[in-house]
């Protein structure tokens, strides 16, 4: 399977040089060939699930979750020949509630995002593994990601960025002003509440991996328990990935 954001003219690009070495039916069975950016291959998994093995291919900007091109024909010839490297990388299940009292779930590979409607700041309760955090947190949202999502928002935020084979909750408020609560790194077992003070006054979204779910009430995270699979080409090095696009870009 082959799937290519026909919206991104990089994208396209790189569908026709490797649409010379190779065609659909050559890619390995399971395997989804997802040519875009993170955002793109975001959408795929949400769209795809758990099933597939995604091979991403980077016609974005940053590409954390994707392999660089630099030469289609050898790239062709890697998927032809299965020389990759699948490993897991887990999810978050979001479970939350809505005002109305009706209750939506969410997975993410990146991030749980809560954030404020409105001009008026988010006053949230956080509460890990029933231990109260804080009690009020005044901020415009919270970010829970994992180790390949603390290179994204939480990162912009002024979160660490993890190397993508921890598996971890990073927890970053945004822009709080009162605490002045930094990030916190939590084990994947840890299970996160957050409570939406005056939703009414201070309505706030909850977000999975860029998709909107509205206004909750109440937001539970935890691990999904189901990894994505991902592949890496040969030769790709996650940590002077790290280094090259974070540090050195």
């Amino acid at each position: 399977m082959i799937r290519v954001d026909r919206r991104n003219d990089k994208a396209c690009a790189i569908a026709e040089a490797l649409g010379q070495h190779l065609t659909p039916d050559q890619v390995p069975e399971g395997v989804c060939v997802v040519i875009g950016g993170d955002g793109y291959l975001l959408r795929a998994i949400h769209e795809l699930g758990s099933d597939p093995v995604y091979l991403g291919l980077n016609a974005g900007y940053m590409g954390f979750l994707l392999n660089d091109v630099h030469d289609a024909g050898a790239v062709a010839q890697d998927i032809r020949d299965g020389s990759f490297d699948v490993v897991g990388v887990p999810r978050l299940q979001m479970e939350a509630v809505r005002p109305d009292g009706s209750l939506l779930r969410g997975q993410a590979l990146n991030d749980v995002v809560l954030q404020r409607m409105s001009g008026q700041s988010s006053h949230l309760r956080v509460v890990v593994d029933g231990v109260e955090v804080v009690k009020r947190l005044s901020c415009d949202g919270i970010i829970a990601a994992t180790a390949l999502g603390s290179t994204a928002y939480s990162f912009s935020a002024g979160g660490p960025a993890c190397h993508p084979a921890l598996r971890l909750i990073q927890l970053t408020p945004i822009c709080p002003h009162a605490p002045r609560l930094g990030t916190i790194t939590l084990p994947m077992s840890a299970v996160i509440d957050v409570e939406v003070h005056d939703p009414a006054r201070r309505a706030t979204r909850v977000v999975t991996d860029h998709i909107d779910h509205a206004a909750v009430t109440r937001v539970t995270i935890q691990d999904a328990r189901r990894d994505v699979r991902v592949a890496w080409l040969e030769g790709r090095n996650p940590t002077a990935n790290l280094v090259r696009k974070l540090i050195h870009p």
